[in-house]
């Protein structure tokens, strides 16, 4: 795989494909993350709340490829907000992961009815000058809580990762992102497979001669996005690697531009989310 990159906001360079680890479950995640590593990815991304930081750990020493060449991304739960207890639930991640610093550390949700958001960036901050953490962002923020972190602390995130595929395309927010050079990071890129089924994807994919799949997280790296699909698959894994041997072109892209819509997105919304 000849991987592309983007460069943030800090200095740090982030592999523009990365492999997803959500709903991986512990036992299978060590194996999935060997594979991914083994295929060509050097992203790798999980949560704490998706219980399986441990198995992602172990896949990393399992695959044999030097740490230095793998940008891992670890995210705070929303349990875990709040400026103590941002640095303890960040080292407890470390310790499953079993490494001294992580590459990315993200604020999972804001979740603006805690009113805590902001004590957790200050320790995302705090952490990063200690060296725990390479590059803090968030995950799920809207402009509102962005613009509140830029005004109270004035340290811009490195990236947002949000839900973005083409049924719901985000694009007043990649803007604002634009504007302050925050990297837009897409969750389910895939639509959670709708996107697979789609007639404008399948005509495209028969263009290209790749599959559905190959040609939305194509449509993601071609936006300058980063997009971490997830699979436990190894034939899948290698699969949704091979997107970089073509590009979409101008016809391609206005073919789904039309797809997105407001009420494309599937997951919580970010102002009114309860975990």
């Amino acid at each position: 795989m000849t991987q592309t990159t983007l460069t943030l906001n800090d200095g740090m360079q982030i592999p523009q494909l990365g492999f997803g680890t959500w709903q991986t479950p512990e036992e299978k995640a060590a194996a999935a993350v060997a594979a991914a590593l083994a295929a060509g990815y050097r992203l790798i991304d999980t949560a704490s709340a998706y219980g399986n930081e441990t198995g992602v750990g172990e896949g990393i020493r399992r695959s044999g490829v030097p740490r230095e060449k793998i940008f891992v991304t670890t995210k705070l739960w929303n349990s875990d907000q709040g400026f103590d207890e941002t640095l303890r639930a960040c080292e407890e991640s470390l310790q499953r992961l079993r490494l001294d610093a992580v590459d990315l550390y993200l604020i999972h949700w804001p979740m603006p009815r805690m009113e805590r958001y902001l004590d957790s960036w200050r320790a995302l901050i705090a952490l990063k000058n200690e060296g725990r953490v390479r590059s803090i962002g968030v995950s799920n923020f809207q402009i509102s809580h962005l613009q509140h972190l830029l005004d109270e602390t004035g340290v811009v995130p490195s990236v947002n990762q949000i839900e973005l595929h083409p049924f719901f395309q985000q694009r007043e927010l990649r803007a604002f992102h634009a504007k302050h050079g925050i990297a837009t990071e897409s969750w389910s890129p895939l639509g959670q497979g709708a996107a697979l089924r789609n007639d404008r994807v399948l005509r495209i994919a028969q263009k290209h001669q790749k599959t559905s799949a190959q040609v939305v997280l194509r449509w993601h790296i071609d936006n300058g996005l980063i997009t971490i699909p997830k699979s436990v698959t190894p034939a899948r894994i290698n699969e949704n690697s091979r997107v970089f041997d073509f590009s979409l072109d101008a016809e391609d892209i206005a073919l789904l531009d039309v797809l997105d819509s407001p009420k494309g997105r599937i997951g919580p919304d970010p102002d009114t989310a309860d975990f």
